[in-house]
């Protein structure tokens, strides 16, 4: 017998199979670790097939080393997903195969936890002198608890006289497999009856087509997940639901926790590798029937699905930009298709993609138009803050947006203050000779961090002193740049001294369970005020929060991007979605330089279609997606020259492919990428518009010419989410 082996080693020379003999008597199967003989070294592999024949010489072959599991952790499904996704995004084998398990698994660091645990001996009859004292305070104890108990639980008692009743064989030591759980909030079951909108949706999802959930923000998209997601366990099968930011998570998990116990499994990373190894075996071994988690959760090793279902499908976290790259969607679909069962992508601002897909037909369109406790979406007010300066307000805050808070502080209700920049300020400038501080590492300013009293990139993550004079011309007069969540929580601190105020950021959730405690907090303390970045804008439930003020609308508008008109429309509506939730009702106010823009006239009127048709009209006209199809190659290289020679002969050849593609080309050329540098790696890029017809084709023409050429240093993105 022999094998097709993946060598576990990610790079581009080594993508290729390697043929090995299965020694006699070796319980070798499709989707096991290996490790094989690979020059002079024992290296790990993936066994992707197994065959009678070989297509070598035999006689230069050698044969596997050994097993590393008794089991096979690649499963069928999962091989045939691996193909798929090495050639739709460009990958080795290697890099997909590892995103199927945990790292921690795979580098060998993490296994079952076994812990030892005592009990009575109940085939002993119990005879312990009187003066044993220390010895029976145990066995009565043990009698009273009547489970077994683990060495911590018993820690209060003589250690001394326990292995003295151990050695008596009184009390019984054995090791049992503990499972490390993540914790999630408790609650209880709080099951509602479905609405007519929400019936019809549960209905109409069946079979094995896409469906394009639309539902307002509060319509009650979650019931209708978790109605079918009972369905299908009744059926047998099993179910994977993604969210888009691990802060989700805790509630969503309490929710589903409530309605279906044990049967759902945690997996992303916010997990100790203890937690995520046990999560991910509960699923494997059929102990869960749920994988819930953020974007790897759409590799839960599950079998038999009988239902996937994307919430907020139209955020950008469900796109990898960093390598491996993949589209989640994408992965969602091939498994779907696989398993012959539903796809649900559920929104309230469905991607511009998404909504023309339903449109043309791809995807089933349903429906959710209004909010399932019947209350109207909350007003949105508009305020210029020109006008604000002209009437002599230069702060953070609208006057409107200040006399709002004072009224949900007065009421002992909560208000949610949306910024999407984090930090105190976005930059530290020279005012005299325009220095800005910048990371060493990467072509972009550093951020001033006032409460570490630090300039930190967040980019590559290093730190800086902060600037009290300018490196350059020595000059004290140093300038603030763009205000972040931190300084919005400093001046909300000095306007309501008595008010808890809370910070939701990527700082602030740094930690282990920091999103649960920020989120418990809040939900507990009347009155209150959260501030955070789009990390508070979606999926968040809170019934007493009456008011959203959003800062700075704007900062998302005059991206260089084409979606960004898009993103800001559905940033918008998201946060906007979080008032009034309840019986209160809710009020939010928008502040923004630009009052006339056409994005803000159709979120006011939370008008999705309206906005839908505008932006179809745009792109449409001036050739963008989802009417072409724009890819990025990007190089990147610690060596300039060297990436940039590379360019330039991939350039060279793929203009070649312009001229053989005349009528196809939108756009082709080559140029630094915005952000130059990263980690001290020069970044250009190649960026092509296509037309849809032979997109596809000349797509992977240019991965060819570009893989002749370079093994490492490329990167291929379709319709890149970001293209700084």
């Amino acid at each position: 017998m022999y094998c097709e082996v993946i060598i576990d080693q990610d790079a581009k020379v080594l993508d290729k199979v390697f043929e090995y003999i299965i020694p006699d008597g070796m319980d070798a199967r499709e989707g096991m670790r290996v490790l094989v003989p690979f020059g002079s070294r024992i290296i790990q592999g993936f066994i992707i097939k197994i065959k009678q024949e070989c297509n070598f010489d035999k006689a230069k072959l050698k044969s596997v080393h050994s097993l590393v599991d008794d089991f096979a952790c690649i499963k069928p499904e999962m091989l045939q997903l691996m193909k798929f996704m090495a050639r739709k995004n460009h990958l080795t084998l290697a890099s997909t195969l590892r995103l199927f398990i945990t790292s921690q698994m795979r580098e060998g660091k993490v296994k079952k936890l076994f812990k030892n645990f005592y009990k009575l001996n109940s085939a002993v009859d119990i005879q312990l002198p009187k003066t044993a004292k220390k010895q029976q305070q145990i066995v009565d104890y043990l009698k009273a608890q009547n489970r077994p108990l683990s060495a911590g639980e018993l820690a209060g008692f003589s250690a001394s006289s326990l292995h003295s009743l151990i050695d008596k064989q009184i009390i019984l030591r054995e090791s049992i497999h503990v499972q490390r759980k993540p914790f999630t909030i408790r609650q209880d079951e709080h099951r509602v009856t479905l609405n007519s909108d929400q019936a019809r949706a549960c209905q109409l999802i069946n079979g094995t087509q896409t469906f394009l959930l639309h539902g307002v923000t509060g319509s009650g998209k979650t019931e209708v997940y978790m109605h079918l997601i009972e369905r299908t366990l009744a059926e047998g099968k099993n179910a994977i639901m993604l969210v888009p930011e691990i802060s989700l998570t805790p509630q969503i998990m309490a929710n589903f926790k409530a309605r279906f116990g044990e049967r759902v499994a945690l997996l992303h990373s916010g997990l100790s590798s203890g937690e995520r190894f046990d999560e991910w075996n509960r699923l494997f071994e059929g102990e869960a029937q749920i994988a819930i988690g953020a974007r790897s959760a759409i590799f839960a090793p599950l079998e038999n699905l009988g239902i996937i279902i994307i919430d907020e499908e139209h955020e950008a976290s469900y796109i990898s930009e960093s390598n491996p790259r993949y589209f989640t969607h994408d992965v969602a679909s091939f498994r779907a298709s696989y398993n012959k069962c539903p796809l649900v992508l559920g929104s309230a601002t469905p991607s511009i993609e998404s909504y023309e897909k339903a449109k043309n037909g791809q995807y089933r369109l349903i429906e959710l138009p209004t909010r399932a406790n019947g209350k109207e979406m909350p007003p949105l007010q508009i305020v210029d803050m020109m006008n604000e300066i002209r009437n002599g307000n230069s702060g953070i805050f609208s006057t409107q947006l200040l006399f709002e808070l004072a009224n949900v502080i007065k009421n002992k209700k909560q208000a949610m203050i949306f910024l999407n920049r984090r930090g105190y300020s976005s930059f530290m400038r020279c005012r005299d000779c325009g220095y800005v501080a910048k990371c060493e590492d990467c072509d972009v300013s550093l951020v001033y961090h006032k409460e570490d009293q630090r300039l930190k990139c967040h980019f590559c993550g290093k730190q800086f002193k902060v600037l009290t004079r300018c490196p350059k011309c020595g000059s004290e007069s140093i300038k603030q740049g763009a205000v972040g969540t931190q300084q919005v929580v400093e001046k909300l601190r000095e306007l309501f001294p008595d008010v808890k105020i809370l910070r939701m950021d990527n700082d602030t959730t740094a930690t282990k369970n920091a999103y649960q405690k920020i989120l418990s907090e809040f939900k507990n303390t009347l009155p209150s005020i959260l501030v955070g970045t789009q990390m508070i804008a979606k999926g968040h439930d809170f019934e007493n929060v009456v008011l959203v003020g959003i800062v700075d609308a704007d900062q998302s508008l005059y991206h260089s991007d084409y979606r960004s008109t898009e993103r800001t429309f559905q940033l918008i509506t998201q946060v906007a979605g979080r008032a009034g939730r309840s019986e209160s009702e809710g009020k939010v106010i928008l502040q923004t330089y630009a009052p006339r823009h056409y994005v803000y006239k159709f979120a006011a009127n939370y008008d999705y279609k309206g906005f839908f048709r505008k932006e179809e009209n745009i792109r449409q006209t001036t050739l963008f997606p989802p009417f072409t199809k724009i890819i990025r190659i990007l190089f990147a290289s610690h060596d300039e020259n060297y990436v940039r020679d590379l360019l330039k002969i991939c350039y060279n050849e793929i203009r070649q492919l312009k001229e053989k593609y005349p009528q196809d080309f939108v756009y082709l050329d080559a140029m630094k990428s915005p952000v130059k540098r990263i980690a001290d790696k020069y970044r250009y890029q190649i960026l092509m518009r296509l037309k849809a017809d032979r997109a596809d084709q000349i797509e992977q023409e240019a991965f060819d010419i570009v893989n002749n050429h370079s093994k490492d240093t490329v990167f291929f993105e379709v319709n890149p989410q970001n293209l700084s």
